[in-house]
């Protein structure tokens, strides 16, 4: 390995640009002169701009008039005739760096091309670039040497199909060598010690697509873990934890109810939102270490997770198993969202990215220090050309050869808007009506306001759709204050926030809407984060019967709201963790789907299931422009703990007419007057049963409300 000792320290900070470090302890911290030095050429002298006086160190900084070559190694001599390396600094990080060395090629990573495997990376300000390979038993290696083109670009090729082959690669970097995954690896090794070579060809392709969406707002989204669907011992599934068990039919509980696919079929609902299922860290891919993760530490950002295979050690069967669970719920109609995480990494320096471009991938500070708006101490620099591209070259990979219907970004108020606006076109490229949802949070991070992928900008990103938490908290009450009740817990004073984010959060209650249309909104109270709604309700209401009603009313404004209806799997069967807040890496006894729930609160399913086959039914449930819920709808939140929606002259978008639903949050019994007509008013759903088929006619024009209820009518 090259490493020298360094006496002081330079560093290319722009183009033109060199800083030098002197430390006290040396001449004290002072020279007068400095030079540029290149192997066999002669030493050119550097022009001191500024000297800064630091606690540790001088500063100076010199400018050069040539912009040197990032694949050679130069040397700055001092003038007491000491030198040291320059090392690629701050320049990495200039918009001159971005346009000299963007690459707009699409063959990153392996290619298999006519008996020859090429492997290429993307490493401008490596000297020296080494593809490593190895074969299954990892017995033995070899090491070639590739060779550096255009915008920084190393290739080599290797004579032969290398189907199932294993790599690496070796970059020297400012005289430091060090050992790299290929970022575009489409498999890897057990526990991501290597990427794959495969070939796609010969993974799964049964994958059926399914018809694009007519409107967005048509999504009801079922949020979900792999793990989780199935661990749990009531799941009658056999492939307890893994994609396999997406793939089996006829599970059921003890009981004889259903479990897995089957469940999620007959529960209606459209999407299946998948928390990561590309490699992370976290778990063993041999799940013998007890360990559980949700998936938020990313290795490999194209590779499918291992722990979720039944073959972890076949880098095919985590390609073809995945596969095997998009096509087996698209085989029910069920589309499926992916969860993505390209806000950050696990650890920045062990990160695949770091090693092969060190100090480029992420996003740092006025301070040179790494920003850390993610929280876990790195930020993407999404706004950066080879960044985005790696965003958009991923998207384009799981659209196209996993036929994934949607994405949900993790974290999106990291990254940039002109990126998701273009995640958001490529999108539509492939699949017309993708759908991309994010969590457009106002996240600390050193990119300008205008430019943060967030909810202030949702204007300017009118293609995606974004977490509401206006909705969350207003329904249900902070989720940061665990015993803050919002309306459908009984905070009274709420009623036109809940009206507002009830019908899209566009501004018909004259509020300044957050969103310009219904699209953009996915209205939830319960997702994997936080305490579960039923934890919460439970810390705030001493009473069951209570709890069970405040649940299932605060359950049925999200699926009776305008805009994207989106569920926590277990939601309707009143999922808890056992009070934990934040169950990233709690066990299985805290984090599985208990289906025996199933079972115990069957009526609640049945109830949940009625209102999704109501919202379907109709399409006034689901505008999808905001002239149209103006036109149609009308809000009464006059009264305290009750909201009113009137639903009229609709009968051009589904079997009914008009439409008229009851919120009661409060604790008394209500009598409310039904708009007048000729027609009597048919009740389907009462809070308890919901359906197509009427519960009771209202031949007297009059609705008797329980307390903590949710009522339908339609005529």
């Amino acid at each position: 390995m090259l490493i020298i000792q360094r006496d002081f320290y330079a560093y290319l900070d722009e183009m033109k640009t060199v800083t030098v470090l002197l430390p006290h302890s040396y001449f004290e911290g002072h020279s007068s002169a400095f030079y540029m030095k290149e192997e066999n050429k002669e030493k050119v002298p550097l022009a001191i701009r500024e000297r800064h006086s630091l606690p540790e160190q001088n500063k100076y900084i010199c400018s050069i008039d040539f912009e040197p070559q990032l694949d050679r190694t130069y040397y700055i001599e001092d003038e007491h005739g000491n030198e040291t390396d320059l090392q690629v600094g701050a320049v990495i990080r200039t918009h001159e760096f971005d346009e000299k060395y963007f690459y707009e090629g699409n063959d990153l990573g392996v290619t298999l091309d006519g008996g020859r495997t090429i492997f290429k990376v993307w490493a401008p300000t490596a000297t020296k670039v080494k593809v490593k390979i190895t074969w299954s038993d990892m017995n033995s290696s070899q090491q070639h040497d590739m060779t550096r083109g255009e915008k920084g670009v190393w290739a080599f090729s290797l004579e032969g199909d290398a189907d199932g082959c294993f790599y690496t690669y070796l970059t020297c970097i400012n005289l430091h060598w060090q050992e790299a995954v290929d970022p575009y690896a489409k498999s890897v090794s057990l526990n991501s010690e290597w990427g794959a070579v495969v070939n796609m060809g010969k993974t799964v392709q049964a994958i059926d697509s399914l018809p694009a969406l007519e409107s967005k707002t048509d999504s009801i989204i079922y949020e979900l873990h792999i793990r989780d669907f199935s661990v749990h011992e009531e799941s009658g599934m056999k492939h307890k934890g893994a994609y396999l068990a997406f793939t089996e039919t006829g599970t059921r509980t003890s009981n004889g109810l259903t479990t897995g696919v089957d469940y999620l079929d007959e529960l209606g609902i459209t999407h299946v939102e998948l928390l990561p299922v590309n490699d992370f860290e976290g778990v063993s891919d041999l799940r013998d270490d007890g360990r559980y993760n949700w998936g938020y530490n990313p290795l490999n950002f194209n590779a499918p997770e291992g722990s979720y295979s039944s073959r972890p050690q076949d880098p095919y069967s985590r390609i073809n198993e995945l596969k095997e669970v998009i096509h087996s719920l698209h085989s029910r109609g069920i589309r499926v969202i992916m969860d993505v995480v390209y806000n950050h990494v696990y650890i920045k320096e062990e990160s695949s990215f770091e090693k092969i471009v060190p100090g480029y991938y992420f996003r740092y500070d006025e301070n040179g220090m790494p920003s850390n708006g993610t929280g876990v101490g790195n930020d993407m620099a999404s706004e950066r050309k080879m960044v985005r591209k790696f965003i958009l070259d991923s998207v384009r990979y799981w659209l196209k050869e996993f036929k994934v219907d949607g994405l949900r970004f993790d974290l999106m108020g990291i990254l940039d808007v002109e990126t998701m606006n273009l995640v958001h076109e490529e999108a539509e490229k492939i699949l017309p009506n993708a759908l991309i949802i994010g969590e457009g949070w106002n996240l600390n991070t050193p990119l300008p306001q205008s430019m943060k992928a967030n909810i202030r900008n949702a204007g300017r990103m009118q293609g995606i759709s974004q977490f509401n938490d206006s909705f969350r908290d207003g329904i249900k009450g902070s989720t940061f204050n665990l015993y803050d009740r919002g309306f459908a817990l009984g905070h009274s004073g709420l009623e036109k926030r809940a009206a507002e984010v009830l019908t899209g959060s566009i501004g018909l209650t004259g509020e300044s809407g957050l969103f310009l249309h219904p699209a953009q909104t996915v209205n939830y109270v319960e997702s994997h984060d936080n305490h579960t709604l039923w934890d919460k309700i439970s810390a705030c209401c001493p009473d069951e019967a209570e709890r069970e009603k405040r649940h299932m009313l605060a359950t049925s404004m999200v699926l009776l709201s305008q805009g994207i209806a989106f569920l926590h799997a277990g939601q309707e069967f009143l999922r808890t963790k056992e009070g934990v807040e934040n169950s990233y890496k709690s066990p299985d006894e805290i984090n599985q789907l208990d289906w025996h729930r199933r079972t115990i609160y069957q009526n609640k399913v049945e109830y949940i299931k009625g209102l999704i086959a109501i919202r379907k039914a109709h399409g006034a449930f689901r505008f999808s422009q905001p002239e149209l819920i103006r036109k149609h709808i009308q809000a009464d939140y006059s009264s305290p703990g009750v909201v009113k929606l009137h639903l009229n002259n609709i009968k051009a978008y589904g079997p009914w007419n008009e439409i008229f639903i009851l919120f009661h949050a409060g604790e008394s019994q209500l009598s409310v007057s039904l708009p007048l007509g000729e027609t009597p008013w048919k009740l389907i759903s009462d809070g308890e049963s919901a359906g197509l088929q009427a519960l009771d006619v209202l031949d007297g024009g009059m609705l008797k409300a329980d307390p903590v209820s949710c009522y339908v009518c339609c005529r």
